[in-house]
């Protein structure tokens, strides 16, 4: 008789309570399912390939270790990004790195009576920055820009925006309320929007 290799069909929730019970062929078809995608958010996160391998490895050695406390009170593929982004978060913050400059100088700026200050051929770059924000070539044009936000913006960020994710699923992956998600994701953009309209006024 030959093994029971678990159908594609079969749900992560599924896979998730037959790896818990010994099944290596249902958690090497979740490590399958996941490894790209958890390499992609890795990659993203921690803005290098080699933090990315690693964090990949400690993710899927952490699911290993602690698939037996999922309990089905969020979707499996939720649950595996909190384990992922804490993984992918723990290499960044280990690697010595020369702290980067702060995209906060690109935030939009009002003058005293709540109108921009910024010029009309200034908000036509922006504009043309925005275009770019939607492209998806962002990874590549703004990838300097991402890895220069500040953790907590990144993190909702890539999350949301990058990799898709709804928002309420976001806020349960990061802990926090689904407000605040669309708060750091908002001011992500801002400054990605700035920063690419400083960029993209410097080449025109």
């Amino acid at each position: 008789m030959g093994v029971d290799v678990p159908s594609v069909d079969t749900s992560d929730e599924t896979l998730a309570a037959r790896a818990a019970v010994g099944d290596e062929c249902a958690f090497e078809e979740i490590v399958t399912r996941y490894q790209a995608r958890v390499f992609r958010l890795a990659c993203r996160l921690t803005g290098s390939d080699a933090d990315a391998a690693d964090a990949l490895q400690e993710t899927f050695l952490q699911v290993y270790r602690r698939i037996g406390s999922f309990r089905n009170e969020s979707r499996f593929s939720t649950w595996l990004y909190r384990v992922a982004t804490n993984a992918a978060l723990m290499q960044r913050r280990a690697r010595a790195r020369r702290p980067a400059e702060s995209l906060e100088a690109f935030l939009p700026r009002f003058d005293p009576d709540g109108r921009h200050a910024e010029t009309p051929a200034a908000l036509q770059v922006v504009a043309r920055a925005d275009e770019l924000l939607d492209q998806r070539a962002l990874a590549e044009k703004a990838r300097e820009g991402i890895e220069r936000l500040p953790d907590l913006l990144r993190e909702a960020f890539v999350l949301r925006d990058l990799e898709e994710i709804p928002t309420a699923d976001v806020a349960e992956v990061l802990g926090v309320e689904p407000a605040t998600v669309r708060q750091r994701v908002h001011r992500a953009r801002l400054m990605l929007r700035g920063y690419l309209g400083a960029l993209v006024g410097m080449d025109s």
